[in-house]
């Protein structure tokens, strides 16, 4: 293993299971194979290498976030021409790069770079390409005009928020301007969500940790109820809101105050508005031994 400074690449066909649907698997997956080819050989034309596949996605390394970017832009480019030589509008990638220590062992990467590489594909849109303000920071002049600020995210592990860039590979007129007055607005204010159950309160904030629900004595809160899983549910902060995940066996009910119909999530996830109940494994809108209280309330950070 060692240590290096490297940019890493993280390229992902959007839509893949749409396309193998509409034109069968034999035909998708020539398409698709056809496709990660030509991003191949882009990444190699700007000194990248080729890391991993996975699943319907790839994985690049380039010596310095420049060529990480201009590679970026080609394979957006590229994939662009592919759909239109073929006359099949449905290819698209997503794509995210950052740049920082990596971990080398066995011709793979690792660490906190790569966790937020994947972090930004995952957010980034059909024909997108993102990074961060700090990447932008390391990139030459030339590159500068073609980022623009988007939006800060919460990375898990880390305390301040990561800002993230919008890369622009071609002319747009009908580009979207951006809120930055929101955005700071956002900012300032620290959101808290209060979770009540049986007289016992969690507090969450969107700066801190999450919260672990279920039967289990191991958990953050513990519901001593028959419907409840060991793990029954997580809850935690994502860019401003605060998100439900169930990871149940029976499924977590929520009922909105004000709402008549109640939500049924099964390893789903869900954003918490104002205020509710929150069943575990049976209807929320019956307040037993496995419901749950919330509020969201918003304070001045």
């Amino acid at each position: 293993m060692e240590t290096a400074q490297r940019a890493v690449l993280f390229v992902d066909i959007a839509g893949s299971t749409r396309i193998y649907e509409s034109l069968g698997d034999a035909k998708a997956l020539e398409l698709i194979a056809a496709l990660f080819g030509q991003l191949d050989k882009t990444a190699l034309a700007h000194g990248g290498t080729v890391v991993k596949k996975l699943g319907d996605g790839m994985v690049y390394v380039f010596p310095a976030p420049a060529a990480a970017c201009d590679a970026a832009c080609e394979m957006q480019l590229a994939t662009l021409r592919a759909g239109a030589e073929g006359g099949d509008g449905r290819l698209a990638i997503r794509a995210g790069f950052n740049f920082g220590p990596v971990v080398v062992s066995g011709g793979d990467v690792f660490g906190d770079t790569v966790n937020l590489c994947s972090r930004l594909v995952a957010l980034a849109n059909p024909g997108q390409v993102l990074t961060t303000q700090l990447n932008v920071a390391a990139l030459p002049i030339r590159l500068h005009p073609r980022c623009r600020q988007l939006f800060p995210i919460r990375v898990r592990g880390r305390e301040e928020e990561v800002l993230v860039c919008d890369v622009q590979y071609r002319s747009d007129p009908d580009l979207t301007k951006t809120n930055f007055e929101r955005a700071a607005l956002v900012r300032r204010r620290e959101t808290v969500l209060k979770i009540t159950h049986q007289g016992e309160l969690r507090v969450v904030r969107s700066s801190g940790a999450g919260l672990r629900i279920g039967r289990d004595k191991t958990n953050d809160l513990v519901v001593d109820s028959a419907y409840a899983s060991r793990l029954h549910l997580r809850v935690f902060a994502r860019e401003g809101h605060f998100v439900l995940q169930d990871v149940s066996s029976n499924g977590t009910y929520l009922l909105a105050d004000g709402s008549a119909a109640e939500i049924l999530l099964r390893r789903e996830e869900a954003v918490l508005g104002e205020r509710g109940w929150i069943g575990l494994g049976n209807s929320a809108a019956q307040h037993g031994d496995h419901a749950l209280r919330y509020r969201v309330d918003a304070e001045d950070a």
